[in-house]
């Protein structure tokens, strides 16, 4: 570990969309200004990838494309995703689609083409596991980021202002939980390569693995759909806890719950008024499915009655209440939820499509509790600090859905919410620049 951490103004832990969003941000910010902050972000990934786990072919975007990095901010932006078609020499025959939703290869591809222009402000292959304070006359001075990289060596990195878009958990059934290291236990975000792992290459001979897919979201029927294609004598079932599928609402008036304009009126909102709105919108983002996707597998459904061939089981009102490992497999216990009958089965692979977990303030920052003044951030995403010096601050994206809203752990309004940030850093910077100098005249 080096003794002396490599000092940046800015910092920022992970780089998905969220934290590059903030890149462009800070960038367009810093153009024309007198303000030269150094800022740079620490990505645990190799190289950069969105969901690269579910890149599933047929799979397309549930947002418009004018959602995209820097639109809503900026829609003369070049970061655009119009421009990336542009210099891909896309444009014309992307229009030809007659869609505003790209396909999420395609997405990743424009994520990846702008995450190139920072190639040089972040840092591949490092895990943050720490962020210490550093403390100077009893007060936090700056904060002091712990990160190891590949070949497990350790790197420190110094900042003054913070952003953590680390990005949730892998959320894994308890019941399930004292096998998450078993191979043939699988959680959406390591699909691809986890399903590859457990089964191999698929085979046109041999005995049908039968898999078990858990969770009841859109996730759960594109890796349903997947398998039965990716292994043409998988025998799939579907569990999902409720008695049907259940479409996204994507009306328009209900859709304006992931405007910009709808942050402020979550965020203002008395706590009972805005956990309601929340809970109002539910049916928006959690446990639904789009519904040409629903059309398609209730056909794939109907299909298996004519045809007498049986591979997907939608198992309803159904929960999975325990998993043993054995040689043959995982031993599923599965609880009819309407009649509570129990059902052993033995699966070649389960599959989590159980979403992420996510706590109001990341585990790394428990070093920091201490000068926190509380764990909920401000309508700029900045957590309260207590004995910190004016150019100390800590801001969180993708941790705050009860206070913002929906489109916290979403992608609808990233550029909006890093013009936020960037702006209110680069504020507390120019503030505290501007304060030193008089002081400094003054001696």
């Amino acid at each position: 570990m080096t003794d002396q951490p490599t000092t940046d103004d800015i910092l920022g832990i992970g780089f998905g969309p969220a934290n590059l969003s903030l890149a462009i941000a800070l960038r367009d910010a810093l153009a024309g200004s007198s303000l030269r902050p150094s800022f740079r972000f620490i990505e645990r990934q190799a190289r950069f990838g969105w969901h690269r786990a579910m890149m599933l072919p047929g799979a397309d975007m549930q947002i418009s494309f004018v959602k995209d990095l820097v639109s809503l901010r900026d829609p003369t932006s070049p970061f655009s995703f119009l421009n990336y078609l542009h210099r891909k020499g896309r444009l014309s025959t992307f229009l030809n689609l007659k869609t505003f939703t790209p396909s999420r290869i395609e997405y990743n591809d424009y994520l990846t083409w702008a995450a190139e222009h920072f190639a040089e402000t972040v840092s591949y292959g490092e895990a943050v596991e720490a962020v210490r304070p550093e403390i100077r006359d009893g007060r936090l001075a700056a904060f002091v980021v712990e990160a190891r990289d590949g070949a497990g060596a350790h790197r420190l990195r110094r900042c003054r202002h913070l952003v953590v878009a680390a990005g949730g958990d892998p959320s894994i059934p308890e019941p399930f939980a004292a096998h998450a290291r078993d191979r043939r236990l699988i959680h959406s975000s390591w699909y691809l390569p986890g399903i590859a792992q457990a089964l191999g290459e698929p085979r046109l001979d041999g005995p049908e693995a039968r898999i078990l897919v858990v969770g009841g979201g859109q996730s759960a029927v594109e890796i349903a759909t997947d398998l039965g294609a990716r292994y043409p004598r998988a025998l799939i079932d579907l569990a999902i806890r409720g008695p049907a599928l259940k479409p996204a609402d994507d009306s328009p008036f209900v859709n304006e719950i992931f405007d910009p304009a709808a942050v402020d009126k979550v965020h203002d909102a008395p706590a009972p008024v805005r956990a309601d709105l929340i809970a109002a919108h539910r049916a928006t983002n959690y446990a639904v499915v789009d519904a040409d996707l629903i059309q398609s597998f209730y056909a794939t459904l109907y299909e298996q009655t004519v045809s007498g061939v049986t591979r997907f089981r939608l198992r309803r009102s159904t929960e999975a209440t325990a998993l043993d490992a054995t040689d043959e497999g995982l031993r599923a216990t599965l609880r009819d939820r309407l009649t509570g009958a129990l059902e052993h089965q033995t699966y070649a692979a389960v599959i989590c499509a159980t979403g992420y977990r996510r706590a109001a303030v990341p585990a790394i920052l428990d070093p920091l509790r201490p000068f926190l003044a509380g764990e909920t951030v401000d309508r700029q995403y900045r957590l309260p600090l207590v004995k910190a010096d004016a150019r100390v601050s800590l801001h969180l994206q993708g941790f705050s859905e009860p206070t913002h809203g929906l489109t916290e752990t979403l992608l609808s309004i990233l550029p909006v919410r890093a013009g936020a940030i960037a702006r209110t850093i680069l504020g507390e910077e120019l503030a505290a620049r501007s304060a030193i100098r008089p002081a400094a005249m003054q001696r």
